[in-house]
């Protein structure tokens, strides 16, 4: 089985920066199918473009446009391409950088999809400054993956703290964009009383319901923002906003610029 060493991928490269132990790429992925193989380090896969499957010897998962997975670097498996064109961006952690910042490498154990819509906020800053490159982009990157890694951790050691089954199926439930909700509709569709749905959200999604479902909305938006071909109009419904000045509203507080200026720099740098 093929071990692919740091900065190793299948597909061709865009463009690559370095930062003290951490490697962030951009890559076009070309091959329908790849061999199975598992990589030297670990690292995050955004997919910036197209969908593929990832497959490993316990399941396969769709990856689409906006997902964020994340590879244990031993775990093996491989990648079929769905879409004709794809691309993505991935940022890879050489082990010895957990232990230079204190941070558990345990904790990160298991390939899976990464849902929390605040880490998308942070993936999304960390892309912009990756294509920036400029002057003050290193200081910014460093900043961010510790933001990135420690909620990481977090969502790990949240798992561990005997999560309700019924969370998970809360998340699928805030996840449907265009969905009108209300606590008595939410009790009635998990089976769970409303007082134990008011005390475990603040624990488990370490926010409130309206604000998780804003975050999740700006995420979605986030991976509508790398498809050129989307106007912002499109991109607002698409993302279940209801106007486009509440969108722009709400990029601008998570992402701290508008969608417009987020765009343009993007495809500027």
């Amino acid at each position: 089985m093929k071990i692919l060493s740091k900065g190793e991928y299948y597909g061709i490269m865009k463009s690559e920066h370095n930062y003290d132990g951490v490697m962030l790429s951009e890559y076009n992925y070309l091959q329908e199918e790849t061999d199975w193989h598992y990589h030297e380090n670990p690292y995050l896969m955004y997919v910036l473009q197209g969908s593929l499957f990832d497959i490993n010897k316990k399941k396969q998962t769709a990856c689409s446009s906006g997902s964020l997975f994340f590879y244990n670097w031993d775990e093996p498996h491989f990648n079929s391409k769905h879409s004709d064109h794809a691309k993505g961006f991935h940022i890879e952690f050489e082990r010895q950088w957990f232990k230079e910042k204190q941070l558990d490498l345990n904790l990160w154990e298991g390939s899976q999809l990464i849902e929390n819509p605040k880490l998308h906020h942070i993936l999304a800053k960390l892309y912009f400054e990756f294509k920036c490159d400029d002057d003050y982009s290193q200081v910014s990157v460093e900043l961010l993956l510790l933001q990135l890694c420690e909620g990481i951790d977090s969502i790990h050691i949240i798992k561990t703290l005997d999560e309700p089954l019924w969370i998970q199926k809360l998340k699928d439930i805030l996840h449907q964009v265009n969905q009108n909700l209300s606590l008595d509709a939410l009790s009635k569709q998990l089976g769970v009383h409303p007082t134990h749905i008011s005390r475990a959200v603040p624990k488990h999604l370490k926010t409130t319901l309206g604000d998780y479902i804003r975050q999740h909305k700006v995420k979605t938006a986030i991976g509508y923002m790398m498809n050129s071909k989307l106007s912002l109009t499109e991109i607002t419904y698409l993302s279940g906003f209801s106007d486009q000045s509440h969108f722009i509203r709400l990029f601008k507080l998570y992402i701290g610029m508008t969608p417009k200026q987020y765009r343009r720099k993007i495809n500027a740098c």
